[in-house]
């Protein structure tokens, strides 16, 4: 009962959390917008500023739904894959999602500027053509995951994948001009301020799809966590189950990663922030939590790298690696003192 209880404390003091971040993020910023301006827009009220009107609408409002966005997918798909491979350090990363995403990013950007492909280095084109290698990584791994038993096999296949299209990444990047190469520097460093109204729309059904797979599969999550082989013994067809929750991890990653570029550690940290707040390791509870967490996390981190009062915005992958690496450094310590 203490339990429950702590739990419905816990997801409101998290949902208020989201809520009032959302609206310092909307709030803050190189211009000043009153507060008042700031709620008629989310009521629908009138305006007399329209300056202000198409600030909020076209670059302040789907910023912050961004940040929802991808801070949830992120902190989720960390989740699983910290429960599936069963090590603390898993993220959403590990299957070389991000490295397929960034690939496909620098094979545009650095062919546009030779082959004249405007379309693909706009901003749209960035977008489809990282979805399209996260896609292309999703397609390898999922293939490898029907035929590997071992999950550390499948673990250091994907960490060698990843590295392999790195290495790719890095020789387009050496052949590539200097503003191509500039242009998937500033890509790397990650923002949440190039998704537009029409974009919003399809990162958030590919984000919502994502999250919804993973609710699908809670109950096989809490199984996984304590060992395949118990996985087994109960029925459950183990390849199948890896094979979905690979399917959704790389949805919500490969596209958090596609509108956003790589944004590091929020998916690492989130979940065990949230496991030591919650103190369970019921899916059903952790889930909805770390893609609250992750949304709250996310928002932070911009309103930080916004560095309110002035016009200087601060790279968001910086930001979240700083806030981040102190939680990953903890866990390792936690873990080996347990060990000794």
């Amino acid at each position: 009962m203490l339990g429950k209880r702590r739990h419905i404390i816990l997801f409101s003091l998290l949902s208020l959390a989201v809520i009032l971040l959302a609206l310092l993020s909307i709030v803050l910023g190189s211009v000043h917008i009153p507060f008042t301006d700031v709620w008629s827009y989310i009521v629908g009220g009138s305006f007399t500023d329209e300056a202000n009107l198409a600030i909020l609408q076209y670059f302040r409002f789907p910023k912050a739904m961004s940040a929802v966005l991808a801070g949830s997918a992120l902190a989720v798909s960390g989740l699983q894959m910290q429960t599936v491979f069963r090590n603390p350090l898993a993220g959403p990363y590990v299957l070389g999602i991000s490295s397929g995403a960034s690939l496909g990013v620098a094979f545009v950007l650095m062919g546009a500027s030779a082959f004249g492909l405007s379309f693909w280095a706009s901003q749209i084109g960035i977008v489809v053509a990282a979805l399209i290698g996260s896609l292309l990584a999703l397609m390898v791994i999922l293939s490898v995951s029907l035929r590997v038993r071992d999950i550390m096999t499948l673990l250091i296949l994907g960490m060698m994948f990843g590295t392999a299209v790195s290495a790719v990444t890095s020789l387009l990047q050496y052949f590539g001009s200097e503003s191509s190469l500039k242009n998937f520097v500033i890509w790397t460093m990650g923002s949440l301020g190039g998704v537009g109204r029409q974009q919003l729309w399809l990162y958030a059904f590919l984000v919502i799809t994502g999250h919804a797979l993973a609710w699908v599969f809670v109950r096989p999550l809490n199984v996984l966590g304590i060992g395949e082989s118990y996985a087994q013994s109960l029925g459950f067809n183990v390849k199948r189950t890896r094979f979905l929750i690979f399917l959704s991890t790389s949805l919500l990653a490969g596209t958090a990663t596609a509108f956003n570029g790589p944004i590091a550690f929020v998916g690492i940290a989130v979940p065990h922030l949230v496991r030591m707040a919650f103190r369970t390791s019921n899916h059903a509870i952790l889930v909805p939590a770390s893609a609250l967490a992750g949304a709250g996390m996310l928002l932070l981190c911009d309103i930080i790298a916004q560095v309110p009062g002035s016009t200087i915005v601060l790279p968001l992958n910086s930001i979240a690696s700083l806030m981040g690496i102190p939680v990953v450094i903890y866990i390792i310590l936690k873990n080996r003192r347990i060990v000794n």
